[in-house]
């Protein structure tokens, strides 16, 4: 089938100041080193890849001793224009929050500080009309309560149950957010029995993801509809692409894995209309 790419606005941040100095997910390991030159290089890569499709990409400053700050999709939830901070739940990320709802105060959004611990677009993803939001690890359930009624969208509670997939956009990607015709991909097995049933319900046409695919973080992939920037790894998942009529464009991002983040982690989708 045809599938039509739509412009996007995204919000990044160069890893700078990239490192793995403290563990607060399974992927970190401060024994293994980092090299920032190649981080800074496969980000510099998937930004030119959003620029070349015609995305418009703000930039915030990177700012020193907050080296997962690349992870910009943690940093808040933008739905119609509105901006839900993001209230991290370790110490070593907390001033980020502050940091990105600053960004959009000063551009001239409407900001709300959040009262709920949650990690942004991290565990919140909007498909077509509805909220996706995922609980378990970082973001407590009060908070889509809180979303809810700050958008006055419909927010639905999945559990997350394995702890290397600990966001949401970790087990699931947004691949067609038109709301006449959602879709995504998940990996059943990062999520509870409860929550796999809703899934089902809710999506029956998604794509399921391997456990291969999960384990290269396949599912933090970026859509614009038609062309989807997924891991090199995920290649069960490039094939199914491919099979519903997606073009699947491959970024390596396995430098920034070294912080549990891929491509997703690092884009902040900026949504301004209803």
């Amino acid at each position: 089938m045809s599938r039509t790419a739509t412009p996007r606005r995204y919000l990044m941040c160069r890893p700078e100041h990239f490192e793995v100095s403290y563990e607060i997910n399974p992927w970190m390991d401060v024994t293994r080193e980092t090299d920032r030159d190649l981080a800074l290089a496969q980000w510099e890569t998937l930004y030119r890849t959003y620029l070349d499709w015609g995305h418009t990409v703000d930039l915030i400053d990177p700012i020193p001793g907050l080296p997962d700050m690349v992870y910009a999709a943690n940093g808040a939830t933008v739905v119609d224009g509105l901006v839900y901070s993001a209230k991290f739940t370790y110490p070593e990320r907390a001033a980020e929050g502050p940091a990105y709802q600053k960004w959009f105060a000063d551009a001239g959004f409407v900001t709300h500080t959040a009262a709920q611990t949650n990690e942004g677009e991290g565990d919140i993803l909007m498909v077509g009309d509805l909220l996706l939001a995922g609980t378990g690890f970082r973001t407590d359930p009060a908070a889509h309560a809180e979303l809810a009624e700050l958008t006055g969208r419909e927010v639905v509670t999945l559990e997350l149950v394995d702890p290397r997939y600990y966001h949401l956009d970790t087990a699931l990607a947004v691949l067609d957010s038109d709301p006449a015709s959602p879709l995504i991909a998940y990996h059943p097995g990062s999520f509870s029995p409860a929550a796999q049933q809703v899934l089902a319900d809710r999506f029956p046409d998604a794509l399921l993801a391997t456990e291969a695919d999960s384990a290269a973080l396949g599912l933090n992939a970026v859509s614009d509809g038609r062309r989807v920037v997924v891991a090199p790894g995920a290649v069960d998942l490039q094939a199914q692409l491919r099979e519903r009529g997606f073009e699947p464009h491959p970024v390596d991002t396995s430098e920034l894995l070294k912080g549990g983040g891929g491509a997703k982690c690092c884009t902040l989708e900026i949504r301004t209309a209803r």
